[in-house]
């Protein structure tokens, strides 16, 4: 999974979690974990229990916790299947799964996949439409072009963009339903799920932990989504310390309080390589077959669900800062979201720029 793969959150995430007679502060950046997959001993107070378990999955780290008296090591240990078996079945480089099915036979053959493939391609698709084709599952070849975050990174050429731009086209991928099958009609062409693939997962796992009554966990796939179920057990607020991204870890922008929601963010300098004074990053517009170059250092949204999260932390950031705010204020959801552009000014929806408690006289709100 590319497109995000490897991604962590551009503005760092601190998740301060304060329980009566328990401290708990997780970090989440760059360069914060190892590839540990053990679950840690269960810490209890006189009415919230923790479970926590870390996971290597994903090419990047997951962490989740959960508290309340419904939690249980189990919990932890069902999850683990879940996310191994989505990570094999959307994965484009794992061997035998779905999606690596699909594009080995792009231009062959019809491939059948689970339920779950489906589904994901099925929504990617669906938010390519919405979105006119800024978010397009079939932008791999693109991907695998710029190797960007790769050893093999570098600014490819007119003409050989050009050739890749004809593969990239949401509209042409195949679905039957009913024989519950993907094709892609031309060889070299490559789904990527990776824009949307761990918000995805993050919703399953989510949805699997509200069918426990479980009703206050973190979950944190890699940082590039993170969904907050309920509020902390005391029925306080999350308390999210926002990360400024020109400085080193630790060092706040700001701060946020949510409940029962996701954020997920997209941003500039977290995979890129420099040439000629230019910076290329990850995130590939695929009108013109290059990074966007728009102003913006990060985007974050903030969503009911991860999976719509993902998808618009991309779409939305190619779109620019009004085209994108407009685009957000006019969905039937709830969606907030916040751009830091390079001016460190900080361009924010209605409703989350009220949210928004700015610590840093660094930033300030754009008009």
């Amino acid at each position: 999974m590319t497109n995000k793969r490897g991604r962590r959150f551009s503005i760092y995430i601190m998740i301060l979690v304060l329980l009566s007679g328990f401290t708990a502060a997780a970090v989440y950046g760059v360069k914060s974990f190892g590839k540990p997959d053990s679950a840690s001993p269960a810490k209890s107070t006189a009415h919230s229990p923790v479970f926590s378990q870390t996971y290597y999955i994903y090419d990047t780290v997951v962490n989740i916790k959960l508290y309340g008296d419904k939690a249980s090591q189990r919990n932890l240990d069902d999850i683990k299947p879940l996310l191994e078996r989505l990570d094999r079945e959307l994965s484009r480089t794992k061997e035998g799964g779905d999606i690596y099915e699909v594009n080995r036979l792009a231009g062959v053959e019809a491939v059948p996949v689970s339920d779950e493939t489906l589904e994901a391609v099925k929504q990617s698709l669906a938010y390519a439409k919405e979105m006119d084709g800024l978010f397009d599952p079939t932008i791999g070849p693109l991907v695998d072009l710029w190797g960007i975050g790769t050893e093999k990174a570098r600014v490819p050429k007119q003409q050989e963009i050009d050739e890749v731009l004809k593969l990239i086209n949401y509209k042409e991928v195949q679905i039957d339903d009913t024989a519950k099958t993907i094709k892609l009609p031309c060889r070299g062409m490559v789904l990527d799920l990776g824009g949307i693939g761990k918000g995805y997962a993050a919703d399953k796992v989510a949805d699997y932990l509200r069918s426990q009554g479980i009703t206050s966990a973190l979950i944190d796939l890699g940082g590039s989504s993170i969904i907050t179920l309920g509020t902390k057990p005391d029925g306080s607020l999350w308390n999210i310390g926002l990360q400024d991204p020109d400085q080193s870890r630790g060092t706040q922008l700001g701060t946020i309080k949510i409940n029962n929601e996701v954020i997920d963010d997209s941003g500039v300098y977290e995979r890129f390589f420099m040439q000629d004074g230019i910076r290329y990053h990850h995130i590939l517009d695929p009108r013109t077959g290059f990074p966007a170059q728009n102003g913006i250092k990060s985007l974050t949204i903030m969503s009911p669900n991860a999976t719509d999260a993902d998808a618009l932390s991309t779409g939305v950031f190619l779109m620019g800062v009004q085209d994108g705010l407009t685009y957000l204020e006019a969905l039937p959801e709830k969606i907030e979201a916040f751009f830091v552009t390079d001016n460190n000014k900080i361009y924010a929806t209605p409703g989350l720029k009220k949210r928004l408690n700015i610590t840093d006289n660094t930033y300030s709100f754009g008009e």
